[in-house]
């Protein structure tokens, strides 16, 4: 019997949806990004009003004085939808997985100075609670901004956000057992130091509009503290007095802010571009909330940085106003 193989070339009938392809034309095959982001947020048969918010529709671009022609105009720069979001963050947690344990069988942070282990237990603990509000805050953003393409990403920030509070729970700990929680959340409630910041967080709680809550959520209060905090206090200052441990456990948060801020900024510069009342209209609440976040921070800085806060949060704002203006705002 003789058998002839041969190769047939199917031409698919349609490269992608119909609705991806009124948005990247016809004939063309679509990303898995734009296939699991464009055009999704439903715009039409609501059953109803909210009837705790009977002026706007369950999904409702009025919700923020932000104005758009098109809330598809954001894109991911990382190309996140869920399949590899999920990829990355879980190779990502099998090396902090691998970091936790190193500490833990090598018992590096018994053998941490006494001054810098407490040093390193009193600040990061208590910004659990930081990275815990900046959970909620991503979840409301989701919730009330419009367009897949924003509210996509902010769920996924709202996860890494829970896992890095979970993550400093457990350097918690390790570095001081469960009585570093207790301290933590003492300091959180009662120390003045950490007064500030707590009540940033309160207030950011009750931001209406979605698109101010992502300035001081997401490009503020976070594009002072990681910089301060993880690049600065923990990966500079405390490595080079024997610290490289505490690194180690929070080696994921230096990362993710380096990814993340990626994001963020290519968000701010998609809006700003759109119109000078956006311009203006982000450059307030950008100046704002930095003013605000600067003068929270600088107690907590103070318990790792010591004299040497004042300095290091100012050169932190100088990066930060650099970083505005490479998206065309002007802080």
């Amino acid at each position: 019997m003789h058998i002839d193989l041969r190769t047939v070339s199917i031409k698919p009938l349609r490269q992608t949806f119909d609705h991806v392809a009124r948005r990247i034309g016809e004939g063309k095959a679509a990303s898995r990004y734009q296939e699991g982001t464009l055009d999704l947020q439903a715009t039409a048969n609501f059953h109803y009003r909210p009837t705790w918010d009977p002026a706007h529709e369950i999904f409702d671009v009025s919700r923020t004085a932000l104005r758009m022609a098109d809330w598809y105009a954001f894109k991911d720069p990382r190309q996140f939808y869920y399949g590899t979001y999920t990829i990355t963050r879980g190779r990502q947690q099998e090396t902090a997985e691998a970091n936790f344990d190193f500490v833990d069988t090598r018992g590096l942070a018994d053998m941490l100075e006494p001054e810098l282990r407490t040093a390193a237990t009193r600040l990061l603990v208590p910004l659990r609670h930081v990275a815990w509000g900046a959970n909620m805050n991503n979840a409301a953003i989701c919730a009330y901004a419009y367009g897949t393409a924003i509210t996509q990403p902010c769920i996924y920030h709202a996860m890494d956000q829970l896992g890095i509070a979970q993550y400093l729970t457990r350097a918690g700990l390790l570095l001081g057992d469960l009585d570093a929680l207790d301290e933590g959340r003492r300091a959180w409630l009662e120390d003045e130091a950490w007064q500030g910041l707590r009540r940033y967080v309160e207030d950011s709680f009750v931001v209406q509009d979605p698109i101010e809550l992502y300035v001081a959520q997401n490009v503020a209060l976070d594009g002072l503290l990681y910089p301060l905090v993880y690049l600065t206090t923990v990966d500079d200052v405390f490595a080079s007095r024997g610290g490289s441990a505490v690194a180690l456990l929070t080696s994921f948060m230096s990362e993710w802010f380096q990814e993340t801020r990626k994001w963020v900024d290519a968000t701010l510069k998609t809006a700003a571009g759109e119109s000078a009342d956006n311009k203006a209209l982000l450059e307030h609440w950008s100046t704002h909330w930095r003013d605000r976040a600067a003068s929270a921070l600088r107690p907590v800085a103070r318990i790792g940085l010591g004299e040497a806060a004042d300095e290091m949060l100012a050169d932190a704002l100088g990066q930060f106003n650099a970083r505005l203006a490479k998206a065309g705002l002007t802080v």
